[in-house]
C-alpha cells in the first residue's frame, strides 16, 4: 500500500534587485552611530525607513501622488 502524499507548491524564487547609494563620510559615520545605538545594522534601518514606499505603491499609484502642470494654481498665485 503506497500513501498518495500531495507534494508542497513549489516557493516562487524572490528575485532581488540591487541599489546602490553614495554617502559623505560624515553621513555613513553617522549611519553607524545610528545603527550601533540602536543596535540594528545599516541595511535593516534602511529597509525599515523605506517599507512603506516600497509596500504601499507596489501595484498602482494614487491620483493625489501624481505631479500636476499647474502647481502654482496650489498656492493661490495666478499668472
Amino acid at each position: 500500500m503506497t500513501v498518495n502524499n500531495p507534494r508542497k507548491k513549489r516557493r516562487k524564487r524572490v528575485r532581488y534587485r540591487e541599489v546602490k547609494l553614495k554617502l559623505s563620510k560624515n553621513q555613513q559615520r553617522s549611519l553607524i552611530n545610528y545603527c550601533l545605538a540602536r543596535r540594528t545594522t545599516p541595511t535593516k534601518l534602511i529597509k525599515k525607513m523605506i517599507r512603506p514606499f516600497l509596500s504601499n505603491y507596489a501595484k498602482d499609484i494614487p491620483d493625489d501622488i501624481y505631479v500636476t502642470a499647474n502647481q502654482l494654481d496650489l498656492f493661490g498665485q495666478d499668472q
